[in-house]
């Protein structure tokens, strides 16, 4: 089969490499999936860059968690009804050296869901990490109707799935970006109100628009950059959401504000979700894709253009990155 891989770390112009292997062996409870799109991700680019030093101890790594294609196989613990089945694949490459920028993989049968008719392979790619982690963010605390909910960041791959998610569910949809086009974005999602985020002040402006309700919940992409803003705007008893916080890798926290906000700080990162928190993002995706209520914002390359897509992943645009494996 044709795959991408690499034994070493680096930028991707240096590491990946294509390579011909194998078709993978299915254990009992796998599945052999036939890829057709692979997602890139954010933690995908770290790995490659040297985020995790032990990563490559035991040998070369084919990378990305997420990817869609279609069953061809399966293992005999599995129904044989399932081979044919339209799949989107999470978690690949998540403590195991196999992802999904290769032509097959052989994964836990659930971890390979049905993927809807009314969704393409593009689309499937985009659910494991960027919508999932979204999903978590939004409904980890319970029901979000009538709330106000600020996302940060709005136009970013996960909170643009968190702006579907909590419009979906009822709630106010506040968010922040940096340029009118992303604003414009985020209002297409569903967002009602975009601050700028390039305004230092911007958590006293929200608290402004906001009036006497303030903000219940955040979901933040930068934790440590966002927190004084933050603090700003949020209610007593508020909550936030946070899966990242690369500018501050490690924020100072102000305890006392925080203790005397009676403040709920939830950290979210998509692979070690409870698995009923896994089953219940992939009921409600799966309701939302046989409806086709989402959004998306779909970037996609060639398989052979991998490095160049990584470079943009790196960048920071807006959207999911995609490869189309054939």
């Amino acid at each position: 089969m044709k795959a991408v891989q690499f034994e070493k770390f680096g930028s991707a112009a240096e590491t990946l490499e294509q390579v011909n292997l194998s078709i993978p062996e299915i254990k009992p409870d796998e599945v052999l999936v036939r890829l057709y799109t692979s997602g890139i991700n954010p933690s995908d680019t770290k790995k490659r860059s040297g985020a995790f030093p032990n990563l490559l101890d035991s040998g070369p790594i084919i990378p990305h968690s997420d990817g869609a294609g279609v069953i061809e196989n399966v293992g005999e613990e599995i129904d044989k009804k399932r081979i044919g089945e339209r799949v989107f694949v999470y978690q690949a490459q998540h403590n195991r050296r196999m992802g999904t920028a290769a032509q097959y993989v052989a994964i836990s049968a659930s971890r390979a869901p049905k993927l809807p008719d009314s969704a393409s392979f593009e689309e499937g790619a985009c659910i494991g990490i960027p919508i999932m982690t979204a999903h978590r963010c939004v409904f980890a605390t319970g029901d979000v109707k009538n709330q106000n909910l600020l996302i940060t960041g709005g136009a970013g791959r996960v909170a643009s799935y968190a702006i579907q998610w909590a419009k979906h569910a009822g709630a106010k949809v506040f968010t922040t970006a940096s340029n009118p086009l992303d604003a414009d974005f985020c209002l297409e999602m569903g967002a009602e109100h975009v601050i700028n985020h390039r305004n230092s002040s911007w958590g006293a402006e929200l608290d402004n628009l906001c009036g006497d309700k303030k903000i219940d919940h955040v979901i933040d992409c930068e934790f440590g950059a966002n927190l004084m803003n933050v603090l700003q705007c949020i209610r007593t008893g508020g909550v936030i959401s946070t899966y990242g916080s690369t500018l501050d890798a490690s924020p100072t926290i102000p305890f006392r504000d925080m203790m005397f906000k009676d403040l709920t700080i939830r950290m979210i990162i998509v692979y070690d979700m409870p698995e009923s928190a896994k089953i219940d993002a992939v009921r409600d995706t799966q309701e939302m894709l046989y409806q086709d209520s989402f959004q998306h914002r779909i970037r996609t390359f060639p398989l052979e253009e991998i490095s160049q897509a990584h470079a943009l992943v790196e960048e920071g645009g807006g959207g999911c990155v995609v490869l189309n494996v054939d």
